[in-house]
């Protein structure tokens, strides 16, 4: 019997965006706005994503997570953000449903 794929992990995910040049982090302001490490900062809707990635918790399916691969606007430096992702996730705390809207 062949072996199951293998599913990678956020640390993966990252790891293989890092690799492809996204040196930059993101992060959300508390008033929602996306913050590259540049400094610049930007609205949710502005942004412009190149990569997506969505991850559940093996163990818990309520633990999800997602991974943007992000072009900054301001430095046009590429980035990575990580979000909480699903019902449980707070839309002001991590910008995500801005960012997908």
């Amino acid at each position: 019997m062949a072996d199951p794929p293998t599913i990678p992990t956020v640390v993966e995910e990252i790891g293989a965006l890092r690799a492809r040049g996204y040196t930059a982090d993101f992060s959300v302001t508390p008033d929602g706005q996306l913050r590259c490490s540049c400094g610049h900062i930007s609205a949710p809707g502005d942004a412009v994503i190149e990569s997506t990635a969505r991850f559940e918790g093996a163990s818990n399916p309520g633990d999800q997570a997602i991974v943007f691969g992000i072009h900054c606007v301001g430095c046009r430096t590429r980035g990575v953000l990580v979000a909480a992702y699903g019902p449980t996730a707070s839309a002001r705390a991590d910008g995500t449903a801005a960012i997908l809207t």
